[in-house]
C-alpha cells in the first residue's frame, strides 16, 4: 500500500514538472522586453539614436586631438577659398555710373581695390559709406553685376554757388554742401558768388536774390552775407545795395525797379541803404558829395 502511494506521489510531482517546462506564457521580465521592443520610439531610437550616439561619441575623440583639428580646419579653409573664387564670383572690373570724369576716378581712388577679387570679400555696405564720403557725391548704390561687374551708381551734387570762404573759393549745392575748392572765380563765371559768414545757410535766399538780379546783367558782382542776418549787394564800381534782414527781395525789386527808371547805378552813388524800408538812402561818392556841398553854398548865398 505505501509502495502504491509513493508511485503516485511521484507521477504527480512528475506531472508538475512536465506542466511547468511546458508552459507557454513568458516570464515577467521576457514580457517587458518584447513590449518594450515592440515601442515604435524604442525601434527608432535603437535604428538612428544609437548610431548617431556612437558616430557623435568616436568624433567627439577625434577632434579633442589638437592635430586632427588642425587639419580639419586647414580643409574647411581649403574648400571654402576654393568655392569663394570660383569664376562666377569673381569681379574683375569697376564701373561707375553717373558721374563725371573727374569724380570716377576720385572713386576709383577712394575704394581701394585690386582686380580681381571675390564678391565674397566685398563689404559692399562699407564700400557705399566710402564712396558717399566724397564731397561730390550726394548719395551712392553699389551690386554686383552679371560679367564680374562692380557697379557704383552716384547722383552728383551739382554746384549752384561759388562761395569764398577764407581759405578760397568753394563750389557748394543747393543745401550749401561742400563740392570741390575753384581755383579762380573765372573758372565757374555762371554761378553766383556768395562771402561771408552763414552764407552757406541762407542759400536760399541768395539764389531768390540773384534770381531777382538779373536785369542788372554783368553789372552784378556777388552778395555779401553782413552779420549773418542780412545781404549786401556788390555791384561793379563797388556799388553795394544794403538790403534788410526781411524782405530783401522786395526791397531789392524796388531798387531795380528806381534804377530802370532813373539810371539810378549811372550815377555817382556808392551805395543805396534800404534797411529801413520807410527811408531809403543813397550815399554819394566824396567827389559828389563835394560837388552837392558847392551847389548848397553856391544856392545859400
Amino acid at each position: 500500500m505505501r509502495s502504491v502511494r509513493r508511485r503516485a506521489a511521484a507521477a504527480s510531482v512528475a506531472n508538475r514538472r512536465e506542466t511547468t517546462r511546458r508552459d507557454p506564457a513568458p516570464s515577467r521580465w521576457r514580457y517587458r522586453y518584447n513590449r518594450l521592443m515592440l515601442s515604435p520610439g524604442f525601434t527608432r531610437f535603437l535604428r538612428t539614436g544609437v548610431p548617431l550616439i556612437l558616430v557623435s561619441a568616436i568624433s567627439a575623440i577625434w577632434v579633442s586631438q589638437p592635430a586632427n583639428r588642425e587639419l580639419l580646419m586647414e580643409k574647411y579653409a581649403e574648400v571654402r577659398d576654393d568655392f569663394r573664387n570660383r569664376p562666377e564670383f569673381m569681379v574683375g572690373s569697376l564701373a561707375v555710373k553717373g558721374a563725371d570724369a573727374d569724380l570716377a576716378r576720385q572713386i576709383g581712388e577712394v575704394v581701394q581695390l585690386e582686380f580681381p577679387i571675390s564678391s565674397f570679400e566685398l563689404d559692399l555696405e562699407g564700400l557705399r559709406e566710402t564712396v558717399s564720403a566724397v564731397n561730390a557725391v550726394e548719395s551712392a548704390r553699389l551690386q554686383v553685376r552679371s560679367g564680374g561687374i562692380l557697379e557704383v551708381e552716384v547722383v552728383q551734387r551739382e554746384p549752384v554757388a561759388v562761395w569764398r570762404a577764407q581759405d578760397g573759393l568753394k563750389l557748394v549745392d543747393d543745401t550749401g554742401a561742400f563740392i570741390a575748392p575753384l581755383e579762380a572765380r573765372a573758372d565757374r563765371p555762371d554761378l553766383p558768388l556768395i562771402v561771408g559768414d552763414g552764407a552757406r545757410d541762407a542759400l536760399d535766399e541768395a539764389l531768390a536774390l540773384y534770381a531777382a538780379a538779373r536785369p542788372l546783367g554783368e553789372d552784378m558782382r556777388g552778395l555779401v552775407r553782413m552779420g549773418e542776418r542780412r545781404w549786401d549787394v556788390v555791384l561793379a564800381g563797388d556799388q553795394r545795395v544794403l538790403l534788410p534782414s526781411d524782405g530783401a527781395v522786395q526791397a531789392l525789386e524796388r531798387v531795380i525797379a528806381l534804377h530802370e527808371a532813373k539810371d539810378l547805378f549811372g550815377r555817382d552813388i556808392s551805395a543805396v541803404d534800404m534797411r529801413n524800408a520807410e527811408r531809403p538812402t543813397l550815399r554819394l561818392n566824396p567827389p559828389a558829395m563835394a560837388a552837392l556841398r558847392r551847389t548848397s553854398e553856391t544856392d545859400g548865398d
